[in-house]
């Protein structure tokens, strides 16, 4: 059901998540679709992202799939056209496709390298160089990239992921110094440490965990529907002359040392 305030309200708007058909993906579009928005789930496995779309569609929110490699630039481009033609127009893309592949960096292969590049910063690329020039068009859109606190920091085995965020960051503003004049806002959500089924292993690591609560100023974890807002207000008119910017939702982490 729509928010009650029109500046929030995503009525009649269309939403592509990248990589939606589990954690954070997930929630984001779940709390776009709350806000009032049909949302497009997409992923590479057509019957987990079936299954997602059947649970949004469960809870009276509308929601379709499109199942496409992100890393692919043809797969992308036809992808968003049969979107389109047959769903509705994109007025907001996230991109939130995202992998890790951990090692440190002396003993890193080159296909782990390149998978994480790829995955979590070509991607978005790919995505928005289809998308964009269609909201120019119309003049008006919102993009969001899932960035992460790793696009400010990084931590041991984790140098492709960090380099990839990192890039993520600079490609967001990239994106908002081209392309603000048009009426298109981009920005980036930069998640702290949030609980999902990928994260599964390390919550259930008694020593990382107590790590990350004693790391974090708010002494938990967070969850995944703590991001909805931040999307939704990036996504919405709420946010018109709010561009190139990175907005971390950490619980405190990047506050203190």
């Amino acid at each position: 059901m729509p928010t009650s305030s029109p500046l929030f309200d995503l009525t009649g708007r269309t939403a592509l998540i990248t990589g939606s058909s589990q954690g954070l993906g997930l929630a984001f579009a779940r709390g776009l679709a709350t806000a009032g928005a049909a949302v497009v789930l997409n992923g590479r496995d057509e019957a987990k992202l079936a299954a997602a779309a059947a649970a949004l569609r469960a809870e009276g929110f509308l929601a379709g799939t499109a199942a496409f490699d992100v890393t692919d630039g043809a797969a992308v481009a036809a992808a968003v056209a049969r979107i389109e033609d047959e769903f509705a127009t994109i007025d907001i893309l996230m991109n939130n496709a995202g992998i890790h592949r951990r090692a440190p960096l002396a003993e890193m292969t080159e296909a782990q390298w390149r998978e994480v590049i790829d995955t979590n910063l070509t991607s978005a690329f790919l995505v928005a160089r289809a998308v964009a020039p269609r909201m120019i068009a119309r003049g008006r859109g919102k993009i969001i990239n899932t960035c992460s606190v790793m696009s400010e920091v990084s931590r041991p085995t984790t140098g492709n992921y960090a380099a990839a965020k990192g890039g993520l960051k600079m490609l967001t503003r990239a994106m908002a110094v081209e392309w603000a004049k048009h009426g298109v806002q981009a920005n980036g959500i930069a998640p702290g440490y949030f609980e999902t089924e990928l994260t599964a292993p390390l919550v259930a690591d008694p020593q990382f965990n107590a790590w990350i609560c004693g790391r974090t100023p708010a002494g938990r974890w967070g969850q995944p529907d703590e991001l909805a807002g931040t999307a939704v207000f990036l996504a919405s008119a709420a946010s018109d002359f709010v561009n190139g910017q990175i907005i971390t939702v950490d619980g405190g982490l990047l506050a203190g040392l």
